[in-house]
């Protein structure tokens, strides 16, 4: 089968696009599918580069990418629910980068959702949420939240918002208008900004979401009067320094596929908005790493095998 591999740690140019990959065959649980799209997350280049095998361990030769749409293509002999021929999305346990590969957490795809819709919602939405949940953010209270319009923090915002939150989001002056548009009250970062947040949310701020990294921690614990507790980071590699939880991808299958299923029915309703940037063909993966990479993009990079 078609996939994108590689088979040691570095830059773009490790990945390798081959046509002779062997076709998985699904055991216990897990389902085969016939991958139509494939999201492209920073965790894929994070995970190439080797910096996070704490989360993810690498057994080369591998194949990138955690979330998927497809069709289901073959069953294992335990799977249940669901039948040869299901439009799913979900996540992949051997690689999405892929023709074909085997899932184990997935929900159906609903009919009102495109095929890169779908594959963009595994990990942003599973992330959104679990920041959100371990925050315990509570109707009627002010979200300041770091990298706004980016792809996991646009999607946060919209949760929070239906959640009966206020959101006060940081991001270029170019995003600022598509933060309106999303329901947050938009804010530029850089110096001054306890200020500008000060300004914009003179109740005050009772909880921090910092999907961006860069330098945000301080002036985060001192926006919500030093409660730590209440500030999540999923981009800080300093949060330990500072006393604050970094929150990495960690899959609670149950959860996961509520998650899916409840997401995936807001996209198809038009209650959640999710912008595809640019799609490639799944040879141009290391493109597509690179712009992903560069930090300069908003919304989803897809691609499309």
């Amino acid at each position: 089968m078609e996939a994108i591999t590689y088979e040691q740690f570095g830059g773009p140019e490790v990945l390798r696009h081959e046509t002779g990959v062997p076709v998985p065959e699904p055991i216990g649980g897990a389902v085969r599918v016939k991958v139509a799209a494939v999201g492209v997350n920073p965790v894929d280049y994070k995970r190439r580069y080797g910096w996070v095998e704490a989360f993810y361990p690498t057994t080369f030769p591998a194949v990138p990418g955690l979330e998927f749409a497809g069709t289901v293509d073959a069953l294992g002999p335990d799977a249940t629910g669901v039948a040869v021929g299901d439009e799913v999305f979900g996540w992949t346990t051997t690689g999405a980068y892929a023709e074909y590969a085997l899932a184990e957490v997935y929900a159906p795809k609903p009919a009102g959702l495109t095929w890169a819709q779908a594959a963009s919602i595994p990990v942003a939405g599973e992330t959104a949420q679990r920041v959100l949940d371990l925050l315990g953010l509570r109707e009627g209270e002010t979200l300041l939240l770091h990298g706004a319009a980016g792809v996991v923090g646009s999607v946060a915002v919209q949760l929070a918002v239906a959640a009966g939150a206020t959101v006060i989001g940081t991001a270029s002056e170019a995003n600022h208008a598509y933060l309106r548009s999303l329901g947050a009250i938009p804010v530029a970062y850089g110096d001054g900004l306890a200020g500008r947040v000060g300004a914009a949310a003179p109740q005050g701020v009772d909880a921090v979401f910092d999907a961006a990294g860069h330098d945000t921690l301080p002036v985060s614990i001192e926006l919500t009067g030093g409660a730590k507790e209440r500030i999540v980071t999923i981009a800080a590699p300093d949060a330990e320094e500072h006393g604050i939880v970094f929150s990495g991808v960690t899959v609670d299958p149950p959860l996961a596929r509520t998650w899916l299923t409840t997401h995936g029915r807001m996209a198809a309703e038009g209650r959640l908005r999710l912008g595809i940037a640019e799609t490639f063909p799944l040879k141009e993966a290391a493109r597509a790493q690179e712009l992903s990479e560069s930090g300069h993009v908003r919304g989803k990079l897809v691609l499309l095998p």
